[in-house]
């Protein structure tokens, strides 16, 4: 009987995910290697360092490792203050765009640095400038 004829399986192979930007940058070891030496940069550079005067540099590594990690697709465990109320102090201290774009320089010049792709740097950079007007208050 033509009723009784059940339908082929259709095989459909799932396609591999996209690997996210943590993955293809290197996973946990490659960021706390980008945040150290990108933090060897900041705080060596009189446009920004001021900045950090005073600040729990340990816990600062800490926060920005766990905060790139997510941002960059990986593991969710940031528990910090959203990005707006962070930074209000140091808005209020004079941080702006000029100075923001001095972080995207050190971020990009650390993953230089450590053999990153310029299409990644990119993306890295995308990112960062994805959260500028909640950092900077707009």
């Amino acid at each position: 009987m033509a009723g009784d004829a059940q339908p082929a399986a259709a095989t459909v192979e799932a396609e591999d995910p996209q690997p996210t930007l943590y993955e293809q940058l290197g996973g946990a070891p490659a960021v706390d290697a980008a945040v150290k030496g990108f933090y060897d940069k900041v705080l060596a550079d009189e446009r920004v360092n001021g900045f950090f005067e005073g600040v729990d540099m340990d816990r600062q590594i800490r926060m920005q490792t766990e905060f790139l990690t997510f941002a960059f697709g990986g593991p969710n465990n940031y528990q910090g203050k959203d990005l707006r109320a962070a930074h209000a102090h140091l808005v209020a201290k004079g941080l702006n765009d000029t100075h923001y774009d001095v972080i995207i320089e050190h971020l990009g010049g650390t993953l230089q640095e450590l053999g990153v792709s310029d299409e990644l740097i990119g993306e890295a950079a995308a990112v960062a400038n994805s959260v500028r007007d909640d950092i900077l208050g707009k």
